[in-house]
């Protein structure tokens, strides 16, 4: 399998991402956004049909959109902050809508959009390689250094305002991070399907790890896991790639909380098994 180029391609451009997907995933858990990295990949499939339409290199296009919808988003959820969830619903619904306008303007696009859709990550070309260099780049620095103002903001905003953090920017730029990645990822799994990659590694994370270091640490795990092997089953069984990796994943899921609630409850028959009798069910009084 690995004698291929296409197929090294693959596993390079997978692993690169799935690592930071899994470690953004955390963060927007921890920041009740699951739902943004489904929003971004819809808005930047506006941006794909805007450079398919427009003879831009697609790739590109909807990585500039994405970015430009991560900001949008953030000056959206200032203006609904009790109803903070409305300014994904509201970018969503303007990236999906000039997507079909545009799909409808140039029946050619149609053509173009399966592999954006769904993902296609062996026909990954060096324009998509070199995004998804520069956004995991950016975006491992972005998490390193901002590691600890990061984690206080995710948590509470405002103790983390309080404090003298600057938590404006440091939400401004996380969205921004967040669309790079999820722009990204989209040669991988597709639109469809990128939440896939960014949520499921940090769902099973956080439900079996005791500490947040250990959160990032087994989500990337699980997420470069996931990926390598969906990559491996989909060459072997001539499936599409982002689909099997997010099958994949969700398998790693189900099957990691099933584990966790049954040592838990060999754990509690354990215990209940070694707890000594009491002296009055002993006739000890």
């Amino acid at each position: 399998m690995l004698h291929y180029d296409f197929m090294q391609r693959a596993f390079f451009a997978g692993g690169i991402i799935a690592l930071m997907a899994s470690v953004l995933g955390v963060y927007l858990l921890l920041r009740r956004q699951a739902l943004m990295a489904d929003m971004l990949s819809h808005v930047s499939l506006a941006g794909v049909a805007a450079g398919t339409y427009l003879g831009i290199n697609p790739s590109l296009s909807g990585f500039i959109v994405a970015v430009i919808g991560a900001i949008a988003v953030e000056y959206v959820r200032k203006a609904y902050k009790t109803y903070s969830e409305l300014s994904v619903a509201i970018i969503m619904v303007g990236g999906l809508s000039l997507s079909v306008i545009l799909m409808t303007m140039n029946k050619t696009v149609n053509k173009s959009f399966s592999s954006y859709l769904f993902g296609s990550v062996v026909a990954v070309n060096r324009m998509e390689l070199m995004i998804m260099l520069a956004a995991a780049l950016i975006g491992a620095l972005f998490f390193f250094l901002l590691r600890r103002p990061l984690y206080i903001v995710s948590f509470d905003e405002e103790s983390a305002r309080t404090s003298g953090i600057p938590v404006q920017w440091i939400s401004l730029g996380f969205s921004i991070v967040t669309g790079m990645i999820v722009a990204a990822a989209m040669p991988i799994v597709g639109v469809l399907l990128v939440s896939a990659l960014i949520i499921l590694p940090a769902a099973l994370s956080v439900r079996i790890s005791s500490s947040f270091t250990t959160a990032i640490l087994v989500s990337m795990g699980i997420g470069l896991t996931g990926t390598f092997t969906g990559l491996t089953a989909s060459y072997e069984l001539s499936t599409p790639p982002g689909g099997t990796i997010a099958f994949v994943l969700l398998i790693f899921l189900v099957a990691g909380l099933s584990l966790k609630k049954l040592l838990a409850l060999g754990s509690k028959r354990s215990s209940m098994v070694a707890r000594p009798e009491s002296p009055v069910s002993r006739g000890q009084l």
